[in-house]
Parts: C-alpha cells; structure tokens; sequence
C-alpha cells in the first residue's frame, strides 16, 4: 500500500500495502533490466506471530515502466496465552499475484503508482485467501530535501486490505477500501535511515474478514476473546458492516542497507482499532541487482 514493489529502503508502510512499498526515489534505481528479490519478513504481537516469504521477479522496460510477478509463503503461530479459539500453527502459499509500476522522478515531486492483482491461490480457510481474485491501486508521492529528510503521502482503493512492511496482518479481507498514509522518512547515514507514518485504513460497504489465526477446528469451550480487538480473533470468517476492519494508526521504523543488495529492516506498529502494538522484522535480497552486476562484467 509505506511503499515492496520491488525493493528495500520504502518510505511507505502503515496503512499502505505491498504495493506501494517502496519510493519512486528507490524504484529509480532500478533502472532496465530482470528483477528479482527475495525478502522474509514477520509480525510479532500479543496474538501471535505471522511470517512471510515473498519471493518476486519481473523486468523493468525502462526506469518508468516494470511488471512483477510473485508468491508469498505464509507460516502462522497463534501464541500460548492468545485468547483466540480453533488456533494453533499453519502454513501455506498466499495469493500470487503481479504487479504494474509506473514511476516518474521529479525534483520537485517524486511520483510511482502501482496496480497490484492477485488470484486465489491461497487457502481461504486458513485466512491467506479471500477465494477471490483482488487489486490493489497505490500511489505514492514524495520530495527529499537536501539533508537527508524526506516527507511522503501515500493514497489508494483496493477490494482488501493488503499486508504492508511493517504489519503482517493475521487477516485476509474482501471489500472495497480506501488506504492513505502520510509520514516522513530522515537518512541519518547513507545505509541507515529512521522513519514514522500514521494510517488511516476506510472500508466501504459490505467485508468478509478471513482470520490467520483460527483454523478451521471448532471453537475450543471456555476460551474467552480480550476486552476489543478485531473479529479475527473470535472467528475463522465474519462477514458485516465496514466497521469490522475499518482501522488507523501510526508506525516507525529502522533501516539498514549495508551493502547495495542486502535490506533490514526493524518496525513498530499500533493498531488503535484493533488495540494491537505489533514488532516487526524484515530481510531483504535484492538478487535482480546480483544479476545484473554479473552481465556488466
């Protein structure tokens, strides 16, 4: 939506998803030839843990236009004291999907819309699907200024809420959205910078929220839900009005790229909706980078 096309240091994140996951600034970079990127992220907070292995590989025609084709991995471990009933771990592939990318750099404004489709590939009894084919369309716009600190706004509509890069959601959902996101990002070294953004995610008519965190094993008697929380947490589908995944908040993050095709990351995310403060990680390979080091030799 804090912005993974395809690379590591984004500016965008929060509400934002996959689709917009990185900068026009980094995008550029870029530049004409095979991508191909591998990153392994996760999510930890009271209700348990959800990991993610994103393998993408695509080609850029030109430094404005790319396409990128993916699959994710899910692996999900409801923790011990969760209040969540019917849990436990699972693992399976999530939606493949492809994305279309167009960037534009600009002194002035920095600019990149991605248009993300995904097909069902993935288990919707275990939340990694919705059983239905979804977009996602991501903007985003930035401008860095010369010491290093750089404001950025994030925009879209999408029929789900799509996972970003610093909250893997223990959720699949199903209804038409609007996701805006708005922070900065500060470069404190070249390899290292810091960052914070708030989110405002705004459902619209009918949702079906698909948990990660139930199975689909009868509810466990006696096993009572925590005072808020989201719907994903009491039942493996739900389907209503917008305000059962309507949700805002802010995030902050580190990051680290200490060679030119090696990304890590370190966030923190709280979801005032959902009353959830989540800890995330990210590694990141850039391999397309290897790739291409490689043929110039």
């Amino acid at each position: 939506m804090t912005t993974s096309i395809l690379l590591p240091a984004a500016l965008v994140l929060g509400g934002l998803g996959r689709a917009a996951d990185q900068s026009s600034t980094e995008l550029e970079k870029e530049d004409k030839g095979i991508t191909f990127y591998e990153s392994f992220r996760g999510s930890s907070n009271t209700l348990g843990q959800v990991m993610k292995l994103d393998t993408k590989a695509g080609y850029n025609f030109n430094k404005y236009f790319g396409v990128y084709f993916g699959i994710p991995v899910y692996s999900v471990r409801s923790s011990a004291n969760s209040t969540t009933s019917g849990s436990g771990s699972m693992t399976g592939l999530g939606n493949a999907y492809v994305d279309l990318r167009l960037t534009v750099a600009n002194p002035l404004l920095n600019f990149a819309s991605i248009l993300e489709g995904t097909a069902p590939t993935g288990d919707a009894s275990k939340g990694f699907s919705t059983g239905r084919a979804t977009f996602d369309w991501a903007n985003h716009l930035d401008h860095s200024f010369f010491f290093g600190f750089t404001p950025f706004v994030n925009l879209g509509a999408a029929n789900t809420i799509s996972d970003t890069r610093f909250f893997t959601r223990p959720f699949s959902s199903l209804g038409l959205v609007g996701h805006f996101e708005g922070g900065a990002d500060y470069k404190v070294l070249h390899f290292f910078s810091v960052g914070a953004s708030a989110y405002d995610i705004v459902p619209s008519g009918q949702q079906k929220v698909f948990s990660r965190l139930i199975s689909s094993q009868p509810s466990v008697p006696g096993v009572t839900t925590r005072r808020g929380g989201g719907v994903f947490e009491k039942n493996r589908e739900t389907t209503g009005t917008a305000a059962i995944d309507r949700d805002n908040g802010y995030s902050a993050w580190l990051d680290v790229s200490p060679l030119p095709f090696i990304n890590l990351e370190l966030g923190y995310s709280r979801s005032v909706q959902f009353d959830l403060n989540t800890v995330s990680f990210s590694v990141g390979f850039n391999l397309g980078y290897l790739i291409r080091k490689t043929k110039v030799r």
